[in-house]
């Protein structure tokens, strides 16, 4: 079933305020005086959330742009599906940028 998610990017002043939107910025949780600022968010918008990270399972152990993100955030310690997030969070920016500017993306 097709997604009916769409978005206004002019809604947004900036690519983090959109990944907090979707859930894919992540959160502070603070429990007593301990502090997780790397929690992923369980809030946002899961139409919009959800399609960029399912289609980064694509990019694993891919050698473009994305699939060396992956890598590297794996060698960093982190988990698949925080991996994953991480590289779809990367995405949206490159999206936001797209449509905010009107024009494709070119690599540096």
């Amino acid at each position: 079933m097709p997604s009916s998610a769409g978005v206004d990017i002019r809604l947004f002043e900036s690519h983090d305020k959109l990944a907090s939107f979707t859930g894919l910025a992540p959160c502070n949780r603070q429990s007593g005086s301990s502090l997780d600022s790397a929690s992923s968010s369980r809030a946002g918008n899961k139409e919009l959330k959800n399609p960029p990270i399912f289609s980064c399972n694509s990019l694993v152990g891919t050698k473009g742009e994305f699939g060396r993100y992956y890598d590297a955030c794996r060698e960093r310690g982190m988990c698949h599906n925080k991996a994953l997030k991480a590289v779809a969070r990367k995405r949206l920016k490159v999206i936001y940028a797209v449509m905010r500017d009107a024009r494709p993306h070119v690599r540096a």
